[in-house]
């Protein structure tokens, strides 16, 4: 399975991802992510992932970092011609803002589901969506595990 499945970690929950790995019996995929000096987020894949299945496992909390590196490491892995990115969310980030309940606010559940889609994610694996109809805010599939 190794050879056409890899599963990589971004810094949100490092551990996690040893888990399911060590589970799966394959090896974490190697990623380097780190900050800039005016904190803009660098990923680089340190392996090839040419036509493979890849799955990402970060957590959007606390969200605003940790939601722009999984849209940066989707990004490197389309680029990197992976066959299919799964984001693997163990906590989706701005799940509470999920209806317009008064004017002049935002929906930014559906505005996080567009950004993964359009990062190129293929598929979504999520632990913990605030609420059921976020999943008809994607137009990729989603498997709400809790």
């Amino acid at each position: 399975m190794d050879d056409k499945v890899k599963v990589f970690a971004g810094t949100s929950n490092p551990e996690l991802a040893k888990k399911i790995v060590k589970y799966m019996g394959i090896n974490l995929g190697e990623i380097f992510v780190t900050r800039f000096s005016d904190g803009e987020i660098f990923v680089k894949i340190l392996e090839n992932v040419r036509g493979k299945d890849v799955f990402l496992i970060q957590s959007t909390h606390p969200p605003a970092e940790n939601l722009l590196e999984l849209l940066i490491m989707i990004d490197a892995m389309k680029r990197a011609s992976a066959r299919r990115i799964t984001a693997v969310i163990p906590y989706y980030g701005y799940g509470r803002q999920d209806k317009k309940d008064e004017p002049r606010v935002p929906i930014s559940a559906k505005l996080v589901a567009d950004l993964l889609s359009t990062a190129g994610a293929h598929r979504i694996l999520a632990l913990d969506l605030h609420a059921e109809q976020i999943q008809g805010y994607f137009n990729i599939p989603v498997d709400h595990l809790y």
